[in-house]
């Protein structure tokens, strides 16, 4: 009695889908209000699926899918990317546990028989351990579809029974960095929820980015004028829902680091950090994080901590526990399509040149190396 349609954005859908992230596993990445910031900024031409539950007196949200249709080349075919924009970090679907087994299925069909979407579907940060992946893959090999795994990570993650670690090199160097700083004057940690504060907060997480080595190479996020105007109607549009907050370290009332941080069902996000690099011999953010994550997690309410980042990330010095993210390629409907099989060569490409990249900034850019230094003290 599943049914899938496919639709824009709309936040028509709030409602719906935070009653569905309470009974599935969340992804704020696919939260309305965002999905409708990037559509509304025209920084993503998103598609998505619901899958409803018609059995009952009334429809059930019980699947929802947000995928972006990109090109990623001039004149190469188009494909579907489950990030549904840039800076999203999760591209996994929330589905109830209860009609997984009909959602899973139900959502290629829909992706198959729908003749304006790609058929090759890009999957980055999709997690492994949810029963969404092995369903995916059962489906395909019933379809005949093939699917390529590209890549595999363990992701920094805390939760009440795996977070911070409680003893080692790195907990007795943050002792000392807090002490010394604790020495200047007044320590402070804010993460006011009021959208007008989170608005204000966020811009100061800009200024100190833009203030950073991220502003000199051209990566921070005002160096791009759009990519600027969309994280600031996205962080607003979550704010207003109670879904963004900015936590900020301050010494003496001024602002030493600070780090962005959206909430989903019961599962708080760490999206972006930002410190002053005049405090860096201080670790101002990994002791902004260390605070925050013991703040959260005595919060009912958050049951775990995504970090959104890399296994190899500073987070990965801070937190026990960890989730694994798959990045795979799919072809949906039988067989193997030269758009596949291209899409295939590019990827491959895309993440030796990555490779050769990192190698070459971290001989290039001895001050990302001290950010990566301070964020992660050895």
């Amino acid at each position: 009695m599943v049914s899938v349609s496919i639709c824009s954005p709309s936040a028509k859908a709030a409602t719906a889908f935070a009653d569905l992230a309470r009974r599935s596993p969340p992804n704020v990445f696919m939260t309305p209000a965002a999905l409708c910031a990037a559509q509304d900024a025209g920084f993503a031409d998103i598609r998505v699926l619901e899958a409803w539950d018609r059995a009952g007196p009334a429809p059930k949200l019980v699947g929802f899918w947000a995928l972006q249709v990109r090109r990623p080349l001039p004149l190469w075919p188009a494909v579907l990317e489950a990030l549904p924009y840039n800076y999203a970090f999760l591209s996994s679907p929330l589905v109830d546990p209860a009609f997984a087994g009909e959602v899973i299925p139900a959502f290629l069909t829909a992706i198959r028989q729908a003749s304006d979407l790609p058929k090759v579907l890009h999957l980055a940060a999709f997690e492994q351990e949810r029963p969404c992946l092995a369903l995916l893959q059962r489906e395909l090999a019933v379809q005949g579809g093939a699917h390529r795994l590209l890549d595999e990570v363990g992701r920094p993650f805390a939760t009440r029974q795996a977070n911070v670690k409680k003893s080692g090199s790195t907990r007795k160097k943050l002792r000392q960095d807090f002490n010394r700083l604790s020495a200047l004057g007044e320590v402070e940690l804010v993460n006011a929820r009021a959208p007008a504060a989170v608005a204000a907060a966020f811009e100061t997480f800009l200024a100190l980015e833009q203030a950073s080595w991220k502003g000199a190479r051209g990566t921070a996020l005002l160096c791009n004028p759009r990519d600027a105007a969309f994280v600031r109607r996205l962080i607003a549009g979550l704010a207003a829902e109670g879904q963004a907050s900015v936590a900020e370290l301050r010494i003496n009332g001024r602002t030493i680091a600070a780090q962005v941080l959206m909430y989903c069902g019961r599962t708080a996000y760490t999206w972006k950090i930002a410190f002053d690099a005049d405090h860096a011999r201080y670790s101002p953010g990994m002791l902004l994080v260390d605070r925050i994550t013991e703040q959260l997690l005595a919060d009912p309410d958050i049951e775990a901590i995504d970090s959104c980042s890399a296994g190899d990330g500073f987070m990965a010095k801070l937190w026990t526990g960890r989730r694994q993210v798959v990045e795979m390629l799919i072809q949906v409907g039988p067989g193997m399509s030269p758009a596949f099989a291209l899409e295939a060569l590019r990827r491959r490409g895309y993440h030796a040149a990555r490779r050769l990249r990192n190698r070459w900034r971290a001989r290039r850019h001895p001050e990302a190396r001290a950010e990566r230094a301070a964020l992660a003290p050895s």
